[in-house]
């Protein structure tokens, strides 16, 4: 069975903690991580963009010039997608972006994300995030201690104030609560620095 070292706040080994083999030794599925991934992003897109059609430019009622004679274009309206101040010819128009990506496949490419991080040695587990008190300069130098010197993603599994207010003024470093963690978050982070508690819990989530 996968093990992984649970640390205190000062970087120190404590305990191990035993993984679910299903979860963490499986095989990421690259793929899956990919939709889902393309699903969240696609999702975050407000698709409100707007152009005026040629029926909803305002002006334009009267034909410029008459049909024949003058030797120039025939042009029925000055608000022509040809003319400037005119139309837009299909433009864009309100959408909805998202993408249908069914429950059990967002679990399971879960599942990929935390064993893609585990296999990399990238998965840290900490016992408890109990802050004394909500300094940034406290936190960071937490995050020092467990060797983390790029984008890094928190994940606990409690209402954590001090947690969340040490934590975000730090450039790179996002929290997060273990029932609103989506693939996406794994994989747009270097490092994953997660509660006991809040992976137990994921574990019970994804057995």
């Amino acid at each position: 069975m996968a093990k992984v070292e649970v640390k205190n706040l000062e970087g120190k080994t404590v305990k191990e903690l035993e993984l679910a083999d299903e979860i963490f030794a499986s095989k990421p599925n690259q793929s899956l991580l990919w939709e889902a991934t393309k699903a969240y992003l696609a999702g975050l897109r407000r698709g409100t963009h707007s152009t005026k059609s040629r029926g909803e430019v305002s002006g334009g009622g009267k034909k410029p010039w008459r049909q024949k004679g003058t030797g120039r274009a025939r042009v029925g309206s000055i608000r022509s997608s040809l003319w400037r101040h005119g139309s837009i010819a299909h433009g864009p128009k309100p959408r909805d972006y998202s993408l249908k990506f069914s429950r059990r496949s967002l679990e399971c490419a879960l599942r990929s994300a935390l064993a893609a991080k585990f296999q990399e040695n990238k998965l840290t587990v900490v016992d408890q995030f109990n802050l004394a008190d909500a300094k940034t300069k406290n936190f960071a130098g937490i995050l020092r201690k467990m060797d983390v010197n790029k984008t890094v993603l928190v994940v606990d599994d409690a209402t954590n104030r001090n947690l969340e207010l040490s934590s975000r003024n730090i450039a790179g470093c996002d929290l997060v609560r273990h029932h609103k963690v989506h693939p996406y978050h794994l994989m747009s982070h270097d490092r994953l620095l997660i509660s006991e508690g809040a992976l137990v819990r994921l574990e019970e989530r994804l057995r």
